[in-house]
């Protein structure tokens, strides 16, 4: 009924992930380039268990939606799925992800709440009629390709399996490998070297780290492109990968664009560290058609009230 005899069963369904401990903020784990590769392998472990399989499921994208993690996955067999469906009824995939989170992020326990939906169908409520579950699997087909950032972190993850004891090794690794391309850093070379400079209008500017006084200027004047400017950063920082940027509009729409622009530079901020530097949020800029916002920031604009 669901697939001919020649035709690959292909199925896709959102699984939610929510720590019911507060102190314990999964999309912030998974941000995280130390923890990261932790959190996947805990998944990755989780889902093999659930199917007897390493290649029973595939995770297509994690998606960071405080405070859920979303993971989109693919089945490519009814049988696998249907083993899948039996492991999460059972509470047998619960208890797995939360023994791997405990041993991946050396953690005491990370108590989880868990949901899963293909399409509209919450299927938590239908778990019984395993075969209506099948159905609305398999009617909702994979609408993308596996991530990029998935296909590195299961790269990473054999590489893991063969390191797993080497702590300091791992973190520097997965920073490395996950991280976006390295841009200057202010601890390398002295201030004339020429990774520490960039140039905007044919002058040259240091290229330093953002300033409270940047991000409080972008948001006063960035005004509805704010969301455009998000788009542009989320190219080489994963804090402001989908949803994020669509959740921030919503989240803060009743305090107006200020607060919605100040609170994406302040994720872009806080995911990149050092890495957030002035040279990142002016290409970002010019991107989008602001170069007076982004002259207003390079102090090429002599306003008499720079309050």
């Amino acid at each position: 009924k669901m697939a001919g005899s020649s035709t690959p069963w292909v199925g896709s369904a959102y699984l939610f992930l929510q720590s019911t401990c507060k102190t314990i903020v999964l999309p912030s784990l998974y941000e995280s380039s130390q923890k990261k590769a932790g959190v996947f392998k805990a998944l990755k472990l989780a889902l093999a268990d659930s199917t007897g399989s390493v290649n029973g499921v595939d995770m297509l994208k994690v998606h960071c939606s405080h405070p859920h993690l979303i993971i989109q996955l693919k089945f490519c067999k009814q049988e696998n799925c249907r083993r899948f469906l039996q492991s999460y009824r059972e509470g047998k995939l619960q208890e797995s992800l939360q023994n791997h989170l405990q041993l991946s992020l050396a953690m005491t326990t990370v108590p989880l709440e868990m949901e899963l939906k293909a399409g509209k169908e919450h299927l938590d409520s239908m778990l019984k009629d395993e075969d209506h579950c099948l159905e609305c699997i398999y009617r909702e087909k994979p609408d993308r390709l596996r991530d990029e950032e998935i296909t590195e972190l299961e790269e990473y993850f054999k590489s893991l399996i063969v390191h797993q004891s080497i702590n300091n090794n791992v973190a520097v690794k997965d920073s490395v490998s996950l991280n976006s391309p390295s841009l200057p850093h202010p601890s390398q070379g002295n201030s004339h070297s020429p990774e520490a400079t960039f140039t905007f209008q044919g002058q040259q500017f240091a290229n330093r780290m953002l300033t409270t006084d940047d991000h409080q200027k972008f948001a006063k004047l960035v005004s509805k492109k704010w969301k455009q400017v998000g788009r542009s950063l989320q190219k080489n920082c994963r804090a402001l990968r989908d949803p994020v940027i669509d959740n921030l509009a919503l989240e803060y729409d009743r305090e107006g664009l200020y607060e919605q622009a100040y609170q994406m530079l302040l994720r872009f901020i806080q995911s990149e560290g050092k890495k957030a530097t002035i040279v990142r949020l002016i290409v970002a800029l010019e991107e989008n058609g602001l170069i007076s916002l982004a002259e207003e920031l390079l102090g090429l604009h002599s306003n008499e009230d720079c309050s």
